[in-house]
């Protein structure tokens, strides 16, 4: 009974937040909405380690549309992705979508590119690759773009991962790379023991988080012979609302290139 009644309940939240009240407007959709809803409770239930450490990730207050349930990091990427130019950058181009969200990647096949491979440690669908970040299995100097949103915090070896990203990009190749960090750690955190579901939840901000950026996550993905074409949220969407739109105004735009004079390859080594 008590399911029943929390099923019941999550659903007339949900319709109270598909009136058109409010001054909220998903931009994947275009409805408007009374409210924006919440991950997990919203911002009460998010460890108390990630609120003293001034976590930039998710919005959880502001998380899912109602509508078609695109989540904040999805709709941040598409704005950014827009203010930035790629989706007419990607007409004839080659993409490499890792982890591939669903309204994203409709956006992206609009955009008419010449190749859009999606992919995914674990496919859930059947037009979805089976790969892994940290060995793709893709040719060298080969994609134009490279999206992985908010996947690295989920890779054992972050460094490896950038390594296979910047050998299967072509020269002046992008990426983008968001992913979670502390505004207040000064060097990434991870260990190896913590390994239980709760131990990660409670020290990396989710269960299957496996470690804890800190302000050198820009430098650490630069190391491994990217560019760093980072720029913040006002940067690009300065008259972007973010409490209208349901985004995270802390989070920016986490945008690589891969240098022309690179010559690398993860699995011969340096050149």
């Amino acid at each position: 009974m008590k399911r029943i009644a929390s099923a019941i309940l999550r659903k007339v939240v949900e319709l109270i937040a598909r009136m058109p009240f409010g001054n909220h407007r998903c931009v994947v959709c275009g409805h408007s909405l009374a409210r924006f809803l919440p991950y997990r409770g919203g911002s009460r239930n998010v460890p108390a380690l990630m609120q003293a450490l001034e976590m930039v990730g998710s919005d959880v207050e502001h998380f899912s549309c109602p509508w078609c349930y695109s989540h904040d990091r999805e709709r941040h990427l598409f704005l950014f992705m827009q203010a930035a130019g790629f989706f007419s950058f990607m007409s004839g181009k080659r993409v490499l979508h890792f982890a591939p969200e669903r309204h994203l990647s409709r956006f992206i096949e609009g955009a008419k590119p010449s190749e859009h491979i999606k992919c995914d440690l674990h496919p859930w669908a059947d037009d979805i690759v089976q790969a892994d970040l940290m060995a793709l299995p893709f040719p060298d100097s080969h994609f134009d773009l490279l999206i992985a949103n908010h996947v690295l915090e989920h890779v054992d070896d972050d460094k490896r991962a950038v390594a296979e990203i910047v050998r299967v990009l072509r020269p002046d190749g992008f990426a983008i790379l968001q992913t979670p960090f502390s505004n207040v750690l000064e060097s990434t955190w991870e260990d190896e023991g913590i390994r239980s579901a709760d131990a990660r939840l409670q020290a990396f901000g989710q269960e299957d988080h496996v470690r804890l950026f800190g302000k050198d996550v820009f430098e650490r993905i630069a190391r491994e012979g990217l560019e760093s074409r980072v720029q913040s949220h006002e940067e690009l969407l300065g008259s972007c609302s973010s409490r209208r739109f349901g985004l995270n105004q802390r989070e920016p735009f986490f945008l690589f290139v891969k240098p022309r004079a690179l010559s690398y390859s993860v699995r011969e080594g340096a050149q």
